[in-house]
């Protein structure tokens, strides 16, 4: 067994991904605070074939020093936009056809192994903020809410790990129809 090298992994170049088709899911980063897991949420989209990342409140925005440092260049190829309220970006994304779901510990909630998303329906996931989660304005907004199973002794993930399990099995999912 040996690594792959950068040549046989075929990657695409930022004007090619740019113009091919994308996953129909958008991140929504509501007031996550650390510019290092808003970075790895970018790479985490590029790596997906994500729709875009929304950035909303109090989230950096590219360029920003800890975000270029885990987004290796990702911010070039993936699509954001910067909203200054959550409820905003999630009123737009509703008046764009978007299915808006939380992925949030609440009752009721849909296990994220239970979701199955439809082929010609726009979706975007709200991620939240590290210590409060998801907004409580935000929440009601939602057409639902999507949560992680969790095993071990602590009650939450990481903001970026969550939202590389989300993305994963949203193309898992929806690449097996």
């Amino acid at each position: 067994m040996e690594k792959s090298t950068m040549e046989n992994l075929g990657r695409l170049s930022v004007s090619d991904f740019k113009s091919r088709e994308k996953y129909t899911l958008t991140l929504v980063l509501d007031e996550v605070r650390s510019g290092l897991n808003v970075g790895s949420i970018f790479r985490t989209a590029d790596a997906f074939a994500l729709e875009q990342v929304i950035l909303c409140g109090i989230t950096a925005q590219p360029p920003h020093r800890e975000i270029l440092k885990t987004a290796l260049g990702s911010t070039e190829s993936v699509s954001w936009q910067y909203f200054d309220e959550t409820v905003q970006a999630v009123q737009w994304l509703k008046q764009e056809g978007y299915k808006v779901l939380a992925v949030e510990q609440t009752t009721p909630k849909l296990w994220l192994q239970d979701f199955q998303p439809l082929p010609d329906q726009r979706y975007a996931f709200i991620m939240g903020n590290e210590v409060e989660g998801v907004s409580e304005t935000v929440l009601p907004l939602c057409d639902g809410a999507l949560e992680i199973p969790q095993f071990g002794t602590k009650h939450s993930l990481n903001v970026a790990v969550a939202a590389g399990i989300v993305a994963w099995e949203f193309v898992r999912k929806f690449s097996e129809g």
